[in-house]
């Protein structure tokens, strides 16, 4: 099966539109629903092989790095933050299905608007990214953050920017029912959001713990093996 057809089959089974209280949110605010066909014809041919290249240059070049084993890169879908802003909780009933009640996100109340690595204009646009539950681990987020740009550097792209609360907000729903960095799951981890600023000295990071969608800020200094990352590139 070609990379195209995987990553469209895997779309088409997601959360955005096998999730029923997810598939109700995009429809609610007017983005195109999620399916083969659609997929097939609304990205040309030149992004899926864009998606192909810059996916396999993140799985090569990250390969030899702490839990790259447990780690599966692919496409992200990102909707427009115009109509669907993956920054902001989602409302209790969108979760429904995801975690079998309506659960209101955890938001912590100092953070900001976040930063917009996907912008409006477009229904959805393709993110090649982690797509799996668990990110690569490569420290804190100071050591990160702080670290060389040819680490993080891919295709030309520092992929740290997009390490960002908009782009594991997408992923989670995209999840469905199999949510990244869940309790739930056979370890516990969180991301961190190395894209975003400190805010009060604190790093942002988000989670799925104690029964709810976390958006949270900890410690910058804390490494431990739980704490993951997410590189990224949109394809445009």
């Amino acid at each position: 099966m070609s990379f195209k057809d995987d990553q469209i089959a895997r779309l088409a089974a997601s959360g955005w539109c096998q999730c029923r209280s997810v598939a109700r949110a995009i429809a609610g605010a007017g983005i195109a629903p999620i399916t083969a066909g659609y997929l097939g014809d609304v990205f040309s041919a030149e992004q899926w092989k864009t998606a192909e290249s810059v996916t396999a240059a993140l799985q090569k070049h990250f390969s030899g790095v702490r839990f790259a084993e447990e780690t599966a890169f692919g496409v992200l879908l990102v909707p427009d933050p115009a109509k669907l802003d993956t920054r902001r909780p989602m409302s209790s009933d969108v979760r429904y299905d995801q975690l079998g009640q309506a659960t209101a996100d955890a938001f912590d109340e100092r953070l900001t608007a976040g930063t917009l690595g996907i912008g409006p204009g477009q229904d959805w646009t393709l993110v090649a990214t982690v797509i799996g539950p668990y990110g690569i681990s490569l420290g804190s987020y100071e050591h990160v953050a702080g670290g060389p740009a040819e680490a993080f550097t891919v295709a030309e792209h520092d992929t740290r920017a997009l390490m960002i609360r908009q782009i594991w907000g997408a992923r989670v729903l995209q999840g469905g029912r199999t949510l990244p960095d869940c309790e739930a799951n056979d370890h516990w981890t969180f991301t961190l959001f190395v894209g975003e600023r400190l805010i009060d000295g604190c790093a942002e990071s988000g989670t799925v713990l104690q029964g709810k969608v976390r958006f949270r800020l900890g410690k910058p200094t804390r490494g431990i093996g739980p704490a993951r990352i997410a590189p990224a590139i949109a394809v445009r």
